[in-house]
This record gives structure tokens, C-alpha cells and sequence, in this order.
């Protein structure tokens, strides 16, 4: 590998502005903030979403078929 190429490999703490969990994960993100964490300063990265306020991951997603689109397709197709 090239000297001097790649950026520094941290770790870096990720904030999810909804629900305000936070996680630390390996990147080469380069961020100006940073933010005390079990007792050690960490660059700090905000997501708007992460698998603490993801519906799908959180069991909160629901599938609404408010125009009937569902049953116009069987009427459409079925066999007669």
C-alpha cells in the first residue's frame, strides 16, 4: 500500500437524531464535532435513520391499502 493515501481508519460515534441512540462503528469519516462517550472523546456523525428507528426494524411498518388497489388488481386478472 501507498504511505500517506488512505485517510485515518477511527472510530466514530453515530447519533440517530430520531430516536438518539448511539453506536460506535469503524469509519474514515472525517467529522469536526466530536462527543464524550463511556468516558472517551469520539468524532461524532448524526444519521437520520438506523436500525433503532427504521420501521422495518423496529416491527412498526404497516401496510395501508387505503384505494383498494389490491382488490382492483384481482378483479382485473382473475380467471374466469
Amino acid at each position: 500500500m501507498k504511505e500517506k493515501i488512505h485517510p485515518a481508519y477511527q472510530e466514530v460515534l453515530f447519533i440517530d437524531s430520531t430516536t438518539n441512540a448511539k453506536f460506535l462503528c469503524f469509519s474514515t469519516l472525517q467529522t469536526k464535532e466530536t462527543e464524550k462517550h463511556e468516558g472517551k472523546e469520539y468524532p461524532v456523525h448524526y444519521v437520520s435513520v438506523s436500525s433503532d428507528s427504521h420501521p422495518t426494524y423496529t416491527g412498526s411498518a404497516k401496510f395501508v391499502d387505503t384505494e383498494g388497489r389490491i382488490d382492483k388488481f384481482r378483479n382485473r386478472y382473475k380467471t374466469k
